[in-house]
């Protein structure tokens, strides 16, 4: 398969992520984006990294730590988003803010 077609697979996720982010106020449809965005990042490092070695060790290697950094990041997000939830009764990020100590 061409790396063109990777490359634009990539580019759509990354861009829905983007919409998904920028456009939602629920922090957990913002929290998906961003894993949609660490996704279009793993499949274009991994096609690249494939297309410029055919065993693709490298892209292979560095697809396994971004999806265990997406893994610790969304626990400590989905931590914060439930205590947020506990205290407002709703997960919207324009009302965050009131979330102090």
């Amino acid at each position: 398969m061409e790396l063109i077609y990777f490359e634009l697979l990539s580019a759509v996720l990354f861009s829905i992520g983007v919409y998904g982010v920028l456009a939602r106020r629920h922090a957990v449809l913002v929290l998906m984006s961003i894993e949609l965005i660490l996704n279009a990042v793993t499949i274009n490092a991994v096609a690249y990294a494939t297309h410029i070695d055919a065993s693709g060790i490298t892209g292979q290697i560095i697809a396994i730590f971004v999806i265990t950094i997406a893994a610790a990041e969304f626990g400590l997000a989905l931590a914060i988003i439930l205590r947020l939830y506990s205290q407002q009764s709703n997960a919207n990020l324009d009302e965050a803010n009131r979330m102090k100590w």
